[in-house]
């Protein structure tokens, strides 16, 4: 938004985009029909999570045409989650959206829309129950900049977990780690990446019985030990596999040397 500044609602409140102009969904429009003749995918990730709708409501034009239109900014949120989605649509687009939106407004959302699930379990199973598509990134075990989290929990996470029906099953169309960057740069985002995110690979393409918690640490953990040698091998910066913390140093001389 550096480059539009007349997409903020004032120079001193900033975000989100100002939702009463048309010109701010003219540039999504524009980014959107770039972006299409560039990426041949099918899915378009628009976003709408951890919305702070305070600029709209304290800024006085933005203020007047939420009034004039009869609008709350939980409405105002809608509309603008909901016309996105339409100018993407419009770009043979299939929107991505996280899931506060399907918290907020499941029954508005374009049934086309794959819900992105961050904040916990249980949403994907509300989602395919309502006939959406999914994705599973539950931040308490896929979210790799939680460096608390263990490479078991990592690896036992179930995508399909409270999911039974096999036609709903197949509405998630599998899960995502993400790395968030608050607190990473060149300097250690390599060991805070590596080896959980192979953890989370190696159970989204395995069948569930060869994942069986009872036997990881017999099968996963070597193969991820030997895993995260040969990255470093190739010169990538991924940390110990059994690090209570994640991207901290070995305890001990235990390095790749003793394998």
């Amino acid at each position: 938004s550096a480059g539009y500044p007349n997409l903020w609602p004032s120079s001193s409140c900033k975000e989100p985009l100002d939702v009463s102009k048309s010109s701010t969904f003219d540039v999504v429009s524009g980014i959107l029909t770039d972006m299409r003749k560039i990426f041949p995918f099918e899915l378009f990730h628009l976003g709408g999570d951890e919305v702070n709708t305070t600029c709209w409501s304290s800024t006085r034009h933005v203020k007047q045409w939420l009034q004039q239109h009869n609008m709350t900014t939980k409405d105002a949120y809608q509309y603008f989650v909901l016309k996105a989605q339409e100018i993407a649509i419009s770009k043979n687009w299939t929107p991505v959206n996280w899931e506060e939106t399907f918290d907020t407004f499941p029954t508005k959302l374009n049934p086309r829309t794959v819900v992105h699930n961050w904040l916990g379990p249980g949403v994907c199973p509300k989602a395919v129950a309502k006939g959406f598509r999914c994705i599973f990134s539950n931040q308490g075990v896929w979210y790799l900049d939680h460096l608390h989290v263990p490479w078991e929990d990592t690896y036992n996470a179930e995508p399909l977990e409270g999911i039974n029906n096999v036609s709903q099953q197949k509405l998630v169309l599998g899960g995502e780690v993400c790395m968030w960057g608050e607190t990473a740069d060149t300097s250690d985002v390599q060991q805070t990446i590596w080896p959980r995110a192979a953890a989370a690979a190696e159970r989204l393409w395995s069948r569930r019985e060869a994942t069986s918690a009872r036997n990881g640490n017999f099968t996963a953990l070597p193969r991820l030990q030997y895993f995260r040698c040969l990255l470093n091998r190739r010169g990538v910066q991924a940390a110990p596999v059994t690090n209570m913390i994640a991207r901290s140093p070995p305890i001990w001389s235990g390095s790749c040397y003793d394998q």
